[in-house]
This record gives structure tokens, sequence and C-alpha cells, in this order.
């Protein structure tokens, strides 16, 4: 299995009576708890990111911020301008 294909393994603490509301849950939909998790985050990213993306992000200006004006604007990286 390549990298991008082989899952990535998560461990979570929850209360006890999460984990008790997470297996009534997943066997109430005839899952096992990973499936039932699983599916859960994803459903939650997937509202969570469908609204950030839908939002227009305020334009990163230098004259906002003096710290980044003084990083990108700079001899040093200057080749970096014709890119």
């Amino acid at each position: 299995m390549t990298p991008e294909v082989r899952p990535a393994r998560l461990s979570i603490h929850v209360t006890r009576e999460t984990w008790r509301r997470i297996l009534r849950a997943a066997a109430s939909r005839d899952q096992s708890v990973r499936q039932y998790v699983s599916e859960a985050i994803e459903a939650r990213l997937e509202d969570d990111l469908t609204e950030w993306m839908s939002i227009d992000p305020p334009a990163l200006k230098l004259s906002a911020d003096p710290v980044l004006e003084e990083l990108w604007d700079n001899p040093a990286d200057a080749g970096y301008d014709d890119l």
C-alpha cells in the first residue's frame, strides 16, 4: 500500500458516557464503532470545510502586517519576485 492510500491511525480520549453513546449510536446503525466514528468525522469535515470554502478569505496584504512585509520584501528573496 502506498502512503497516500494506507489509513492513518487516530486515537482520542472520550468520557465513559460519550463512549457509551457512541456504542449505542453505532449499534443502532448496525456499524462498528470505527465505521460510525469515521463517517461522523467525514460528515463534520464536509460541513465545516464546505462552509469554510464558501467564505472569501480576506486578501493578505503586506501593508497589513509589517513582519510579513519585512520577510517578503527583501533583497535575499528578490529572485522569487519574477516567478
